[in-house]
């Protein structure tokens, strides 16, 4: 096939592959750390992915008729799919930003341990002296993690933005560890409460890693993967997707559909990080 033949018969397609492309590689650099430098309050990959996002957009909604309608309705699918899934590792957030919508998480984060504290209650005794072992720990490191992150937007800086850092570690570990203790309770009924309310934890804490992560150097991430002992290859039997989908969709007000593509990616991408 001659390739300039095909793009001249074929603009739209070949130009979309492009964009796409383009998209991609300004996710791939970003995730290394480069920027290309700064631009109003993002940077330069940043908003050249928005724009190649927005053109594409643009494409995948001219009007065609019969069969190449259909074709390019499966276009708009597929470049919806390639630029959504990358979303929240490679948005090119500031600090400051991220920092704002992990304050904004506090409530439900909040709200989600008090469900922890009440769900004991609800246990068998034995189910419940080590449910209450396993997470006795959420309330302070959540309020520490509120904490920090106010604390970032007071005072900008690498110290105290490393110390919000260590904290989303921190609390994602022993969210971590509360899963496995739980998967080995015994009483059906019991476990099913208790993965139940600790997966409502963690849902919030793996959408608030997925923020530090896309703000974080290559150098930072390596630094806080390490202190992640409790990898997510161990939890991963016990993880509800569906719920951690639909709290992030509530939170952040978007579609279900998205919500759960970023919900798979963030794992995913925390997992290859080595958390």
């Amino acid at each position: 096939m001659n390739p300039l033949a095909n793009i001249w018969q074929h603009p739209r397609t070949s130009a979309s592959g492009l964009l796409i492309a383009l998209v991609t590689v300004c996710g791939v650099l970003s995730q290394q750390g480069i920027t290309l430098g700064n631009l109003g309050t993002g940077t330069v990959l940043s908003l050249t992915s928005a724009l190649a996002t927005a053109l594409l957009g643009l494409l995948a909604r001219d009007p065609e008729s019969g069969s190449e309608n259909k074709s390019t309705t499966r276009l708009g699918v597929l470049m919806l799919i390639l630029l959504l899934i990358p979303l929240p590792w490679t948005t090119g957030c500031t600090a400051k930003t991220v920092a704002q919508q992990i304050v904004d998480w506090t409530p439900a984060l909040q709200t989600a341990v008090a469900t922890i504290d009440s769900t004991a209650s609800l246990l068998d005794p034995s189910a419940a002296s080590a449910f209450t072992a396993a997470t006795a720990g959420f309330n302070a490191a959540a309020n520490l993690l509120a904490s920090q992150a106010k604390a970032y937007l007071a005072t900008p800086g690498a110290t105290t933005l490393a110390a919000l850092q260590a904290q989303v570690v921190a609390l994602e570990q022993q969210v971590n560890t509360a899963l496995l203790s739980a998967a080995r309770i015994s009483n059906s009924a019991s476990q099913k409460q208790a993965l139940n309310a600790i997966n409502a934890v963690m849902a919030i804490v793996s959408a608030i890693l997925a923020l530090i992560a896309s703000i974080s150097s290559k150098a930072a991430k390596a630094r806080m993967a390490v202190q992640a002992k409790v990898k997510l290859r161990l939890v991963e039997p016990y993880l509800d997707r569906e719920e951690a989908a639909r709290i992030v969709a509530r939170q952040e007000e978007k579609p279900l559909l998205l919500a759960r593509m970023e919900v798979k990616n963030f794992w995913h991408q925390a997992a290859l990080a080595g958390f």
